[in-house]
């Protein structure tokens, strides 16, 4: 098949899929489509002229390898324009308290409700249920512990948000900590 129109298809599910798409993804939509050998080979190389193609200044998207995936993104460079249009649009703002709760899933998983109450403090049952409904966590499984606790955990929407690969590159405390909250004078 000609890998001009492997190109074609591959970029129309890149650009159809709300998340990202892997590979593994993209090879079976087009194995059911079509009846090909040695595809994967095919694949990465439509990848490659996509993302060439895509790199091109005429273009305000590109595609981005993220969590496993390729997603189309727009460029850094428009990023304050979407944002303006985003901040108009969102009426799906996560709280505080759903803040801080992701936070502690994000950084402690997988974690129950109640080890993320006992470290926020307060009830969480608001928190997780508007963090699942919106699909920014979702169920691990249950706990080896007596009761069997739900465990929770960051879902693949929730590293596609926060464009990460992987767990390592969320900020560790020490990139997000600021002098004014030190306390005491540094020795030099």
């Amino acid at each position: 098949m000609p890998q001009t129109k492997i190109t074609r298809h591959i970029e129309a599910l890149i650009f159809s899929s709300v998340q990202s798409i892997s590979v593994q993804e993209i090879m079976l939509a087009l194995n059911a489509v079509f009846e090909e050998e040695h595809i994967e080979t095919q694949i990465f190389e439509s990848l490659d002229l996509i993302k060439e193609k895509y790199s091109a200044a005429d273009f305000a998207i590109e595609l981005v390898n993220l969590n496993n995936g390729y997603q189309f993104l727009t460029k850094k460079i428009y990023h304050e324009t979407v944002n303006q249009l985003q901040l108009h649009r969102s009426k799906k703002k996560l709280s505080q308290a759903a803040m801080e709760t992701l936070a502690i899933i994000a950084y402690r998983q997988p974690i129950t409700k109640l080890e993320i109450e006992q470290i926020r403090g307060v009830n969480s049952d608001y928190s997780v249920q508007r963090l699942l409904e919106k699909e920014l966590i979702s169920i691990e499984g249950k706990a080896e512990t007596p009761g069997r606790p739900i465990l929770y955990s960051t879902s693949s929407l929730f590293m596609d948000y926060f464009a990460l690969n992987n767990l390592s590159q969320l900020p560790q405390l020490k990139d997000i900590t600021r002098e004014e909250n030190t306390i005491g004078e540094t020795a030099e």
